[in-house]
């Protein structure tokens, strides 16, 4: 990332730096690209949750990026674990801005959620997610949901008309 030293140094960024969730999405989303990860945003759940961010790597790992660009944000969000669920590897996500040294607290399982730094332009990962294997039948319910999710929304994104059928669930 140009000009991001402050993205390892954990300085603060100058004010045109910071960043709200749709632009730590996109650096993600890049960054994810570059290293063949596709995922959707505001995946939904079985349990009524939604995930920022979810996708599969080119080995069939699902993955789930939490977002957060304010502390309030990131302390306030008592059921993030239930994620854990749904996926193979987990990230945080959070803007440049933001203040990591939280997240290396024990509560945010350091051991388990890798971490990701992120601005509208790209991300770093700065701590990989450890990977904790999905039971095959859940994996492939998962993937298979993750699909039909991003389809629909091919669909509708070509013929909005169809957006009243089926749904996401």
């Amino acid at each position: 990332m140009a000009n991001a030293s402050f993205l390892l140094d954990n300085t603060t960024p100058p004010v045109d730096r910071l960043c709200d969730a749709s632009q730590a999405a996109r650096g993600i989303m890049r960054l994810f690209a570059r290293n063949d990860i596709w995922c959707v945003t505001e995946m939904p759940l079985r349990g009524g949750r939604r995930a920022d961010l979810m996708g599969v790597d080119a080995k069939g790992h699902v993955v789930i990026v939490e977002i957060k660009v304010s502390r309030s944000d990131l302390t306030g969000d008592s059921k993030w674990t239930d994620y854990l669920d749904h996926c193979d590897k987990f990230y945080w996500g959070i803007g440049a801005h933001l203040d990591r040294t939280i997240l290396d607290g024990e509560g945010f399982l350091p051991e388990r959620c890798g971490l990701i730094v992120a601005d509208g332009y790209d991300a770093e990962i700065l701590r990989p997610a450890a990977r904790t294997a999905l039971a095959p039948a859940r994996r492939k319910v998962e993937i298979e949901r993750l699909a039909r999710t991003a389809m629909r929304r091919a669909t509708v994104a070509c013929d909005p008309d169809c957006a009243p059928f089926g749904g996401e669930r």
